[in-house]
């Protein structure tokens, strides 16, 4: 067997069908390919243009119908929802990297610092139990 063909097999294992994803979730296929009309899932297709739901995909369609049900919320509501997590996961992303930026930096200028202390001339007091001297009251 050929890598090209192994490699489709394999992806049409990782992938359950419209109609295995409508029976575990208790939905009709139609409320499926709604939510795909939508934007508000996306699925993958197989070679013969069969819908293939990965864990993803299946973890987004709890969400979705944990808002319908349990909250009332409507379709336009659940895209705004959606859109609003997409980007706050964007920014927490985004925030870890520029924290891991400074955490970098720091420990770069650390040990440089760390050296400009053990060579200056005037001796420099360590800040352990050091308290700032100012009026006395």
């Amino acid at each position: 067997m050929s890598p090209k063909k192994k490699g489709r097999k394999a992806k049409r294992k990782s992938g359950y069908m419209i109609s295995a994803v409508a029976e575990m979730y208790g939905i009709h296929p139609q409320t499926l390919r709604l939510y795909e009309r939508e934007g508000l899932l996306r699925p993958s297709r197989s070679e013969g243009n069969t819908r293939l739901y990965t864990q993803d995909d299946l973890e987004r369609l709890e969400t979705i119908l944990n808002l319908t049900r349990e909250l009332g919320v409507n379709l336009a509501g659940i895209e705004i929802i959606l859109n609003m997590r997409e980007k706050m996961g964007d920014m927490q992303r985004e925030m870890q990297s520029f924290v891991e930026y400074v955490q970098r930096e720091l420990l770069a200028r650390g040990a440089g610092a760390s050296a400009r202390i053990e060579n200056a001339l005037v001796p420099v007091p360590r800040a352990r139990g050091l308290r700032a001297k100012g009026p006395q009251k």
